[in-house]
């Protein structure tokens, strides 16, 4: 099958309501989000949703698909920052390697405080992390299921932290493609994407079997699972969406430029 048949999805649960069942005519790459940025750059796939810090890194390369991200408006759920102490006394902090976007988030909102811990590399594992530093960043699943076997020490929501800073969605990844990408194809990918969320917010079968299948998954109750795909992340890129991308990819990555979006017309 040709790259142009692939899409790229987090190896998350955050991206379910759109991969869950979708369309058989397209095959599904997943990988940790930093991984699927390198997966588009070399045209292993058609489009994947990527982390926002590495758009900004490769913007010359990439465009947008509207419409599609994965975003919160308040609490994430599942980018969070643990630790037995306070943030103003962590000496240091373990960052995980699958995200850049919630590293740069978090030194940000770190420096917004006017703190200055020191920042080591480490394989995403709350326990190993908190063996050899004060915090420790998780994302994605490992983030979920660190705060349910770890509720006591959760000690930031960085979607949270952002929207209460800024007043503005926090767009953690957004859905990319290489501006050589076939148009027409990219249309395609687009809008079965995008029908897909529509499904899974309309279609309450549908919605069912995708909660089952990510509780099921995760060892989740669906009453929590639902809790994160309606209230914490969401899928849909709206306005304010946008605005609160442009505002992190300015601020927090340098970004000059307003990011370049598929031409769907």
């Amino acid at each position: 099958m040709s790259w142009q048949n692939v899409l790229g999805r987090v190896a998350f649960s955050n991206c379910d309501p759109i991969f869950t069942s979708i369309d058989q005519k397209w095959k599904i790459l997943p990988a940790p989000p930093s991984w699927l940025t390198g997966h588009l750059l070399r045209k292993d796939c058609l489009c994947a949703p990527i982390p926002t810090a590495d758009y900004a890194k490769h913007s010359d390369k990439l465009c947008l698909l509207p419409n599609l991200a994965i975003v919160s408006k308040g609490d994430v759920g599942s980018v969070l920052l643990f630790g037995s102490r306070p943030i103003e006394d962590m000496r240091d902090i373990a960052l995980p390697a699958d995200s850049s976007t919630s590293v740069a988030l978090l030194k940000w909102i770190i420096s917004k405080r006017n703190l200055d811990p020191k920042y080591l590399d480490l394989s995403p594992d709350i326990n190993m992390m908190l063996s050899k530093c004060d915090g420790a960043l998780l994302i994605g699943d490992r983030a979920l299921v660190a705060a349910r076997e770890n509720p006591e020490l959760i000690r930031l929501d960085l979607g949270a932290e952002w929207t209460k800073i800024t007043k503005l969605p926090m767009v953690f990844g957004v859905f990319a493609a290489r501006k050589d990408s076939p148009i027409e194809i990219i249309k395609s990918a687009q809008k079965d994407m995008v029908n897909q969320y529509k499904k899974f917010k309309s279609n309450q079968s549908f919605r069912d079997d995708v909660i089952s299948k990510s509780s099921i998954k995760l060892g989740f109750e669906g009453e929590r699972i639902t809790e994160y795909f309606v209230d914490e992340v969401s899928n849909l890129l709206d306005n304010d969406g946008v605005r609160g991308l442009e505002l992190f990819l300015s601020q927090v990555c340098g970004l000059e430029n307003s990011p370049e979006w598929v031409n769907l017309d």
